[in-house]
């Protein structure tokens, strides 16, 4: 078992990505955690655990830089959290041994899903405008469930979900899903607890998450204008990817023969992946300086740098942003 201060830092990096992005503390924990051997419920339990108080400093650091809109976090916060309790009850009834197939699968599933939802972002623009309770409520159900049962999704499925309608600026839709995030994971935690014996749960893991995702929620709530956030996705993507790849092939019958060549297949997908969105930012970006350096007496009105997932102005209006 690796030592306090190696987890913690784990705890910090995975604050720091789901600060940014909207998603990826759990996955990242999670990760973590069954790769040095810990079982998947237990894993779950103690992310989840130290989620209530990085949740709560992720929230409260996002509500002071304006980043949440208060109004749509009941509807996402409640069946959220009552769908992440009834994920946490049916992971704990799982025995260890059938548990981390299923962890794995969807672990791997998200993190294919990170890996293309960053890579092939399109440029669109957001019109802020409502969006219906009968599309919030099934997205934080879903999110809710998947959260609980892979110790991380709530970020993956709801955020991208928002962020795809187009309706939300970048930084509401993760300032939002933090806030919402806090009671989702007390959602999770009862049913863990309910679940588990306090013996099961490692707490020094715990804490150590906790004092990393603490410490990294107020810069992670900073920097979410400042990062180029189709790189850190494509990285967490792939990390996600290589990790549980292998459980994942046990769990699909195949991980005696396919092993070698389908880590091969992936390193060189996720190589080619940050390749292609390293080139991609800087194009954007010497698309960016040309038309802010285009002179004055150009037709039509002036136009004003926006809000994109790698930095942003706040406006409230219609802004560019990466919509898939």
């Amino acid at each position: 078992m690796p030592g306090f201060l190696l987890l913690a830092l784990a705890g910090l990096a995975g604050q720091l990505i789901d600060g940014a992005l909207g998603m990826a503390f759990g996955l990242t924990s999670t990760t973590v955690l069954l790769t040095v051997g810990v079982a998947p419920a237990a894993a779950s339990a103690s992310t989840h655990l130290a989620e209530i108080g990085t949740t709560l400093a992720s929230g409260l650091s996002h509500s002071a830089f304006g980043n949440v809109d208060w109004s749509k976090i009941a509807w996402l916060a409640v069946p959220g959290a009552v769908a992440a309790f009834a994920g946490a009850t049916f992971l704990t009834s799982l025995p260890a041994s059938a548990a981390a197939p299923v962890v794995a699968v969807i672990l791997f599933g998200l993190g294919a899903y990170i890996l293309a939802r960053f890579v092939f972002l399109r440029s669109g623009a957001v019109r802020v405008r409502r969006i219906r309770r009968r599309f919030l409520v099934p997205l934080a159900a879903v999110a809710g469930f998947m959260d609980a049962m892979g110790g991380g999704g709530w970020g993956p499925v709801g955020s991208s979900m928002l962020l795809a309608s187009g309706r939300m600026e970048p930084r509401k839709v993760v300032g939002t899903m933090a806030a919402a995030e806090f009671l989702v994971t007390v959602g999770a935690s009862a049913g863990f607890l309910l679940g588990l014996s306090t013996s099961e749960i490692p707490f020094t893991v715990v804490a150590a998450l906790l004092v990393g995702g603490v410490v990294g929620a107020p810069l992670a709530a900073w920097v979410v204008r400042l990062l180029p956030a189709r790189l850190m996705g494509t990285l967490v993507g792939g990390i996600i990817l290589l990790t549980n790849a292998r459980t994942f092939l046990d769990a699909v019958g195949l991980g005696r023969f396919a092993a070698a060549p389908v880590y091969a297949v992936l390193a060189a997908v996720w190589l080619a992946a940050l390749i292609h969105v390293v080139r991609t930012i800087r194009r954007e970006r010497a698309a960016v300086r040309h038309d802010e350096g285009a002179p004055a007496f150009q037709d039509g009105p002036p136009r004003e740098a926006g809000q994109t997932l790698e930095g942003g102005t706040g406006a409230e209006s219609a802004v560019p942003v990466h919509q898939s």
